[in-house]
């Protein structure tokens, strides 16, 4: 038998398993080990009970109702480019087939590093297919950090998009000894190397590998096997290989589709970084579940074009952190601020209208306000047509806090945003906000078939947020100790968030475990509540960071919001234009962070020190008061490393950027 013949026919020894047996045999809910199983958290009656399926046979009954159906579109030279269910499902079968014959073993890692697009949820559920376990790799992530994941999770073959992230493997590659292959899928190459190879070449590779061997790879595997890892962001500590099963990606969609009135032919714009639980939740799980079609953004999505994109696509669901809703805020804002009096005027009576019309209907209201119709036709559809979302049936946030600022903005535009709640642990939602049963600030009521707890709460309601649910992961790939720090005995999900239930049932995150400031004197601090009253007393703070664990009182990192260049997004020194206007409107002429700096212009700090002033004066007590704190030169960026991919502060990250800044503040 040729080399590659018998390396190909051990592959498949290895990937092949018992096919006799609806699930593989488990006796515990969490397990470390890659091929390992774990036992289902099922009911005996209602939605908890369905039965268990693989993400493929999802996706083969899928391709059966809807094969006809457009799964995925993309714009290529200035024309949109569709691909059925038929086609995604023929396509990932071949790149299944290539990913044999490269040599990936049953759960090897297969990891994914490039921007949204049909290649990536191709990769995706090819390697599922094959028998692998999909990973994928921020783009933003340093070689470090590539290696890091790569390593830790022993990724066979790695899939780059250009020969920018290409660079960043090639200078790992030596230390990655599990690496068997590299394929570019974005670009050309620029020069040819051993082992890397062009999409079309890697598409065309396992041509030979027959169906029937590829059909008894997907044959032996079970629901409650590991399908996928997502990475955590890191935000608390060093990121972790969260495993998911089948079943927890199966059943968490059937059970999210129906809470939500998910539909045959709905639409959705893929723009957040696919590495997130949320964006694979949203843009190829669930399409896939239901027979949705997934538009993909150009890869400047965040650098400006998302909204173009919006405008042509007019998608019918559209899910957004919190910061992206709060730039759209801000846009609008300043687009507000150059019109006429006359032109305010309308729109700010046309919004008070479109906030009585969003509470009329989120609580259960039929009529609408007399005036309705007409501040709908003067301003709200023209705002809606705007933002492309005039066919949007679900506006959604998560993964972060969100004002109710912003929310109440998005209310009068009669665009009210729903908050879900959930982690990479749970593989997206276990709590979710809808029209029907809305709270201003909730997450919203857990899903049917889930459960929540609130552990040791104090006297008024707050505790630790424990779920349930078949949707929870198996554990933290070859960490033990971090598995059973998040599972209890008895199999809750220990989430770290601090939250309580109001009568009705509607969850409210009111802090975080791991972001607890304690001071010096013994005072446990949610910060996030002191920093978000800060931001909305003073408008043109971009972000505040809470300084004072083990320290005698509490400081505060203050950055002021900035224009930020449309290529590299990083923030420029120039202040942002209605942060101008503010200025204007005080006073003051600074144009630039560096001016209000450099003369500590005593305008702008007198108007932060009384916004802070007001913060101090809602404390309740003395010691989660602030008494210092100081501008930064420069607003937070990913590259920079203070935010996460989906723009949660990085505190661990900040406290060690700035730690001269911080000790500057404690100098007495």
């Amino acid at each position: 038998m040729p080399p590659t013949e018998r390396k190909f026919s051990t592959v498949l020894e290895k990937n092949k398993g018992p096919r006799d047996q609806t699930l593989a045999p488990a006796d515990s809910l969490w397990t470390t080990a890659r091929d390992g199983a774990v036992r289902l958290r099922m009911e005996e009656t209602g939605p908890g009970s369905e039965p268990p399926v693989t993400t493929i046979q999802m996706f083969q009954d899928t391709v059966q109702r809807f094969g006809n159906l457009p799964a995925l579109a993309v714009k290529r030279d200035g024309q949109w480019q569709t691909t059925t269910y038929l086609q995604y499902h023929q396509q990932c079968r071949a790149a299944a087939k290539s990913f044999l014959k490269l040599g990936l073993e049953r759960f090897q890692s297969v990891g994914i590093l490039g921007c949204n697009s049909p290649e990536w949820f191709i990769a995706d559920m090819g390697a599922i297919m094959a028998g692998g376990l999909p990973v994928g790799i921020y783009t933003t992530s340093s070689a470090d950090g590539c290696l890091y994941v790569a390593k830790n999770c022993s990724t066979s073959i790695l899939m780059v998009e250009d020969h920018q992230q290409l660079e960043k493997i090639l200078q790992i590659k030596d230390q990655l000894p599990h690496l068997k292959a590299i394929v570019q899928y974005g670009h050309e190459l620029k020069e040819k190397r051993p082992n890397l190879y062009t999409w079309k070449e890697f598409m065309r590779f396992g041509s030979d590998v027959t169906d029937s061997i590829l059909d008894d790879v997907i044959a032996s595997q079970k629901p409650n096997q590991c399908c996928m890892l997502v990475y955590t962001s890191g935000t608390t500590g060093g990121a972790k290989g969260v495993m998911l099963s089948h079943d927890n990606v199966t059943w968490l969609m059937k059970t999210v589709g129906k809470a939500t009135g998910v539909r045959e032919g709905d639409i959705g714009v893929s723009y957040l970084p696919l590495s997130h639980v949320a964006a694979q939740y949203l843009d190829l799980w669930l399409p896939m579940c239901f027979g949705g079609t997934t538009y993909f953004a150009k890869p400047d999505a965040l650098k400006g074009s998302l909204v173009d994109t919006l405008r042509e696509v007019r998608p019918t669901q559209f899910l957004a952190v919190p910061r992206i809703w709060e730039k759209i805020q801000e846009n609008l804002e300043a687009t507000d601020s150059t019109s006429s009096r006359i032109q305010r005027t309308i729109s700010t009576w046309a919004k008070g209208i479109g906030l009585a019309a969003s509470l009329h209907h989120v609580n259960g209201t039929r009529s609408m306000p007399w005036s309705y119709s007409l501040a709908n036709y003067l301003v709200l559809r023209k705002v809606h047509a705007r933002l492309g979302l005039d066919r949007c049936l679900r506006y959604q946030t998560g993964s972060a806090p969100i004002s109710k600022d912003t929310l109440e903005y998005f209310m009068a535009l009669n665009l009210p945003i729903m908050q879900l709640y959930g982690l990479s642990e749970n593989n997206g939602p276990h709590t979710i906000s809808m029209l029907s049963d809305f709270r201003l600030t909730s997450c919203g009521k857990t899903l049917t078939g889930c459960k929540t707890t609130i552990h040791m709460p104090d006297k008024d309601g707050n505790g630790e947020v424990c779920l349930w649910g078949r949707h929870l992961f198996m554990g933290y790939l070859n960490m033990e100790e971090k598995t059973m720090e998040a599972l209890d005995e008895e199999g809750w999900l220990h989430t770290g968030d601090i939250g309580k239930f109001d009568k009705d049932g509607f969850l409210y995150i009111t802090g975080r475990i791991k972001e607890l400031v304690i001071t010096a004197g013994g005072e446990n601090i949610p910060p996030v509540p002191i920093e978000e009253a800060l931001k909305k007393e003073v408008p043109i703070i971009s972000n505040a960071v809470l300084i004072g664990d083990k320290r005698k009182f509490l400081s505060m990192l203050i950055t002021l919001k900035c224009t930020v260049d449309p290529i590299t997004l990083e923030p420029k020194d120039e202040l942002a234009p209605d942060v101008i206007q503010f200025c204007q409107q005080l006073g003051s002429r600074a144009t630039r962070v560096s001016d209000v700096i450099r003369s500590k212009d005593p305008v702008i700090y007198k108007a932060i020190q009384e916004g802070l002033d007001r913060v101090n004066q809602r404390a309740v007590s003395r010691a989660q008061k602030v008494q210092k704190w100081t501008i930064l030169e420069k607003d937070f960026t990913v590259d920079g490393g203070e935010l996460s991919p989906t723009m949660k502060l990085k505190r661990f990250t900040i406290l060690s950027l700035y730690e001269k800044v911080i000790d500057e503040l404690y100098k007495m």
